[in-house]
């Protein structure tokens, strides 16, 4: 190996030749100022030995760790402090090469005042994937208005478990949504000038009980056929430029430090070239929680090998420890030249190394304006799910009906009157100013109490009860505003956190999946008093509801539906908005019924052979509207093994008013020499229809979407007959079969994976 082993310039080949060991090893580590800050992130503040600004950065840096998203300061003094610092590395230092700068940017850049759009599970609800590019560009823009390089999403990890805290920060629990998903979002982003960064690779959604960074035990077809689906997806056909590491440890190779996936499937096996960057203190992690290595030295040692090519938030192990290793011979210095050679291509792929910062910094970017409310505001409303419905819904009076008609409303719960409700554990809210309190948001976003009012008008409210504890002391208020009321809208849910700070979010894992705290008795409670209970579930993860399905008017899901969210809620619940959202994970059964996926073969679901089942009440895809939809005529033409599937189906609006479909189309394969799952989504499509009119829509689908790893490994298409069917997985609206045709056929990277759409 030379030190440019990597397809890179002669400019960044030379940069590397001329670099001392301590420059190289500074290009691949991060410097956060404020890292004994505020805890947003695992074991902050007890592993790092990073000093200050100026001892981290007298060779230079390869990253700048959020210097806009752990602190409520204004935008505009932010951007000074970052150019002067980028300006302090080009002039200061003995090559002058900037810093990449990184940031969140999972429901949209996390920096004070920002737009906060809806939760990756309401992109997955909304099945509409050009909106979500259309999020992710803004976002881009944004973040490269303020001199942000990169950010640190989308979320790839597919939903097994929904008693893990993280759930809310995944698009759902199939991997072909999740890969349509989360590439739109990618390209969105990069449309833009700025990496995205894929996370958590690899199997970090199924660790054992749902415990966050608990071991993963799954076989290689599962890990293949199912978690690296959307990985793959974003990384050939989005063209993704970073991939982060899962902190996972799988059949107890820690990820960090497993080279077959890093280099071998990543790299060799998908042709990524971009880079691959540590989750934060995940070096560390191999000496301080796996146990893998004796020391940092030997820590950092393992995950350069693997492939991990820059140590964030800081360098604890790439920068001392490293060079130590490095030195003594325990490791290659062209591991080293490798990683270095990477992030040099990268900044020189985004102008960094050209970039001197004489001008100023840019001033008065609006972080929030219309545009960021219109798509703010049509992803909630497209990603909010109706349940159930006895007609109760929708409340508002009907066109020309007196005011005096409409039902007298009472808004009661502990997710009524919070707009913190709105939002996940990686909005900048519920990151950051929940440890700040009297900061002010510094965004508009009414809660849904004020958006109900807004809509409806006069309403009565009460409480009830908190998110979390065990008070009833509100009962008696709710349960007189309810028996006031003619219809009782209830907002339950969760409170995003952090390592224990809420009910959903990172580090906040459930052993239950009953709502949190007495939320239930207070429900319970109000149904008692016979006055029709809309239930409004604003929440981070699908709760075990079939009790509120069966009794309740109607139930209505919103996952932290961002800055409109209210807004949203209050118009489905009015009527001016015609709910179109589909789950994008089931609603489960019971907690003893988890982990469950509609993806189960036919012995992973209710059987003769068991006495438990395992049905959910609600599965994957479900959802329903204010008018009606009929299918018909699903014709699917055969294929070969190489090919694409041609199936086209007619949707008609057979209700009353407009709305929006979302076709889905599932296949099973009858005969294969693995077990096959009952159900598998193989295409969709949003599809706006008026009342009474029909459409037809084509799907062309490659036959790569039913492969999977064989017995010898290798993911493959068998030729034989397909049941399609359009409809959800449980659920033949219309039905066809069709022959995959020819010889097993290898899939690689050159395969097609998406589905094109036409509707006409």
């Amino acid at each position: 190996m030379t030190a440019v082993d990597v397809a890179v310039s002669t400019r960044v080949a030379s940069l590397v030749a001329e670099m001392t060991l301590e420059e190289k090893l500074a290009q691949i580590t991060g410097f956060w100022e404020d890292e004994k800050g505020d805890v947003v992130a695992p074991l902050q503040g007890e592993v790092s030995v990073t000093g200050g600004l100026d001892d981290a950065t007298r060779h230079g840096i390869g990253h700048f760790t959020r210097i806009y998203g752990t602190t409520p300061v204004d935008a505009d003094a932010r951007a000074r402090v970052l150019w002067e610092r980028q300006r302090a590395l080009v002039t200061g230092t003995r090559l002058g090469i900037p810093a990449i700068v990184h940031e969140e940017i999972l429901t949209g850049l996390s920096a004070w005042k920002a737009a906060t759009y809806p939760g990756p599970l309401t992109w997955g609800a909304a099945f509409d994937p050009e909106l979500v590019a259309r999020m992710g560009a803004l976002i881009g823009r944004d973040c490269r208005a303020l001199g942000i390089h990169q950010g640190l999403a989308p979320v790839l990890d597919v939903v097994r478990d929904p008693r893990w805290g993280r759930v809310e920060e995944c698009i759902g629990e199939d991997p072909y949504l999740v890969g349509e998903i989360g590439t739109s979002y990618v390209e969105g982003v990069q449309s833009e000038g700025v990496h995205a960064t894929l996370k958590h690779f690899v199997g970090y959604s199924a660790s054992r009980s749902g415990r966050n960074f608990g071991p993963v035990s799954m076989g290689p077809r599962e890990l293949r056929d199912v978690m690296m689906v959307p990985f793959e997806m974003a990384v050939v056909d989005g063209g993704v430029r970073s991939v982060m590491h899962a902190y996972t440890e799988i059949d107890g190779v820690p990820t960090a430090a497993d080279g077959s996936l890093l280099t071998g499937v990543l790299r060799d096996e998908w042709g990524f070239d971009g880079v691959v960057v540590a989750d934060y203190f995940g070096i560390a992690f191999l000496h301080l929680l796996h146990g893998v290595a004796a020391d940092l030295s030997e820590a950092a040692a393992l995950a350069l090998e693997a492939g991990v090519d820059v140590e964030l938030p800081t360098g604890d192990a790439y920068l001392a420890p490293l060079a130590a290793a490095v030195r003594s011979g325990r490791v290659p210095e062209h591991l080293v030249d490798t990683a270095v050679a990477r992030i040099l291509a990268q900044k020189e792929s985004l102008g960094l190394l050209d970039a001197d910062f004489s001008g100023e910094p840019p001033t008065g970017v609006d972080l929030d304006g219309p545009e960021h409310r219109e798509v703010a505001r049509l992803l909630a409303e497209r990603g909010i799910v109706l349940l159930a419905n006895d007609g109760t819904l929708p409340l508002a009076a009907p066109a020309g009906d007196d005011a005096a008609g409409a039902p007298r409303v009472a808004v009661i719960g502990p997710n009524a009157d919070r707009y913190a409700a709105m939002f996940g554990c990686y909005s900048f809210a519920n990151h950051v100013l929940d440890k700040r309190p009297g900061t002010e948001l510094g965004l508009d976003v009414p809660t849904v109490l004020d958006a109900v009012r807004d809509e409806l008008g006069p309403v009565l409210s009460a409480r009830g009860c908190d998110v979390q504890g065990g008070s009833r002391e509100g009962f008696a208020e709710a349960v007189e505003a309810a028996r006031a009321a003619d219809v009782a809208v209830v907002v339950v849910g969760d409170q995003a956190g952090l390592f224990g700070r809420g009910t959903s979010g990172e580090g906040c894992d459930t052993d239950s999946l009953e709502l949190p705290g007495v939320q239930r008795e207070l429900v319970e409670e109000l149904l008692a008093t016979g006055t029709p209970v809309v239930l409004v579930l604003v929440t981070g993860r699908p709760y075990a509801i079939g009790w509120a399905l069966e009794r309740c008017a109607a139930v209505v899901q919103a996952f932290f539906p961002g800055e409109e969210g209210a807004r949203a809620i209050a118009g489905v619940l009015s009527g001016r908005v015609n709910p179109s959202g589909r789950l994008p994970v089931s609603i489960p059964r019971d907690t003893g019924a988890q982990p469950y996926s509609y993806l189960h073969p036919r012995l992973g679901g209710d059987t003769d052979v068991t006495n438990l089942s395992s049905t959910p009440p609600l599965t994957f895809g479900e959802g329903l509207s204010y008018t009606s939809f009929a299918y018909e005529g699903l014709a699917a033409e055969d294929a070969p093994t190489d090919g694409t599937m041609r199936v086209s189906v007619t949707v008609r609006n057979t209700g009353g008013r407009d709305g929006d479909e979302v076709v889905q189309v599932y296949a099973h394969q009858r005969r294969a020499s693995l077990t096959r799952p009952v159900a598998q989504l193989v295409g969709f499509a949003r599809v706006p229809l008026r009342a009474g009119e029909a459409r037809r829509v084509t799907l062309d689908i490659p036959a790569a979407r039913l492969a999977f790893s064989g017995r010898d490994l290798v993911r493959a298409v068998e030729p034989g007959e397909v049941e399609l069917w359009a409809g959800t997985p449980v659920r033949r609206e219309a039905e066809a079969v069709a022959s995959l045709i020819g010889e097993r056929c290898p899939v690689g990277r050159e395969s097609a994976r998406r589905v094109r759409i036409e509707v006409s």
